[in-house]
């Protein structure tokens, strides 16, 4: 209850007011070394595993982000990562929700970090830009080839900026091969062999198990676009089933591919045939760009994941995770920070992944993994695992994104997808 107040009192109080003066905080201003309020990005987490805890890591280091919240149907994720980012903050105040909707529905959000299984990538990406946010999301960035499309469009019609969680555009050792091969070094480029280490999926179900309370695991928001079946905890990784994954093409085809394309300069297009390898891995699959160029996928022979090997007339160049980057002409090696640093200054973009997303919700810029981008070569794994699938070579036109004369292919672009999760 609010006492009443005479008109004296009002004056006295109000002339008071007026003499004192009137302190900002300095962390307010961002004068003690803190960024201000107006300069920080507020971010939400969806779906944050294993993975996402490493993009969360990577963005909470930043100052001028500032994660408030997070969404996830399991309660070991929403309770580990709350603990992560109250850690950060200082305080207990980030909220933890089951339903994604309450993270959409918030107005003090700018952005989204999303690290869903493959299935929910484009969904919610695609619900998160519909809602006004910019997005940061795990690769693959699509689970169909229809999916893609709808998601390369939203981020174009919404205006929000995407990036796609492939890392590598941003790291030194791969940016240096790029201009290798970009600026001639290694003559006419015409061979690139991508890491695709793993087993792929297979349809089926596993047995079922007693289902799990909401509040410990949501089973229905977790299916999300998968056919509904009952639930089984082997599922909570991909459990080697199609429904929940893209497979060792789509994993790590991912980065390797979309390294293939970008150093090409195919970053708008895609191959125009798939030759089927003969086997069950997809090892040894050739896929044919217009320009003559062709992508070889390779299982095993790389030190570590995520290989790429560029051929050109002049040359080769190799780069994998934790290896650098080595060259078939060692005297190239001494051009390395020349060419880095000439990219870096040409395209004003830091060798950090997570820093270029946060430039760009600033900045408004394309990121370097930006959704046209991210479709593009993703959809160049989804043209090679459905060549896998129906185990016969394909033609595919990349501008009008289907293959050509091939009815059976065609109907594989898309996946089933229960209504509420449908985009």
């Amino acid at each position: 209850m609010h006492k009443s107040v005479s008109r004296r009192g009002f004056l006295k109080t109000a002339a008071a007011m007026v003499a004192a003066p009137y302190v900002i905080p300095a962390s307010a201003l961002g004068a003690d070394g803190n960024v201000s309020p107006s300069e920080r990005i507020v971010m939400a987490g969806i779906g944050i595993g294993g993975r996402g805890s490493g993009d969360l890591g990577n963005l909470i280091h930043f100052n001028d982000c500032q994660f408030v919240a997070v969404a996830d149907t399991r309660k070991d994720n929403r309770e580990r990562v709350k603990n992560m980012i109250d850690g950060k903050n200082g305080n207990k105040d980030s909220a933890a929700y089951i339903d994604y909707h309450e993270v959409l529905a918030r107005q003090d959000i700018d952005a989204v970090l999303i690290a869903t299984s493959d299935r929910w990538h484009t969904p919610m990406s695609v619900f998160a830009m519909r809602a006004g946010k910019d997005v940061y999301c795990e690769k693959p960035c699509s689970f169909s080839l229809a999916e893609g499309r709808v998601l390369a469009d939203t981020a174009r019609h919404y205006g929000r900026v995407y990036q796609a969680g492939t890392q590598r555009r941003s790291e030194e050792p791969f940016v240096f091969i790029r201009e290798l091969a970009r600026r001639g070094y290694l003559g006419k480029v015409h061979t690139f062999t991508a890491d695709i280490w793993g087993g792929n999926v297979r349809p089926g179900w596993l047995p079922p198990e007693p289902e799990p309370p909401r509040e410990v695991l949501d089973w229905d928001v977790f299916l999300g676009p998968a056919p509904w079946r009952p639930y089984n905890r082997g599922y909570l990784g991909h459990g080697g089933k199609e429904d929940f994954h893209t497979g060792c093409i789509g994993e790590w085809g991912s980065h390797t591919v979309d390294q293939a394309q970008w150093i090409n300069g195919s970053v708008l297009t895609g191959p125009v045939e798939f030759e089927f390898p003969n086997n069950d891995d997809g090892g040894g699959l050739v896929a044919r760009y217009a320009d003559g160029v062709k992508l070889v996928l390779k299982q095993g022979g790389f030190p570590n994941s995520c290989g790429i090997k560029v051929e050109g007339s002049e040359g080769w160049a190799f780069s994998a995770d934790s290896c650098g980057a080595s060259c078939s002409q060692k005297s190239l090696n001494d051009k390395r920070k020349q060419l880095v640093q000439r990219y870096i200054a040409e395209t004003q973009r830091p060798l950090h992944h997570w820093r270029d997303f946060l430039d760009c919700c600033k900045n408004r810029r394309l990121t370097v993994a930006q959704a046209e981008h991210a479709h593009r070569s993703v959809s160049s794994c989804h043209c090679a695992n459905i060549c896998m699938k129906l185990r016969r070579n394909l033609k595919w036109d990349p501008v009008k994104e289907e293959f050509i004369g091939d009815d059976e292919a065609n109907r594989l672009r898309r996946r089933p997808s229960r209504p509420q999760y449908s985009v």
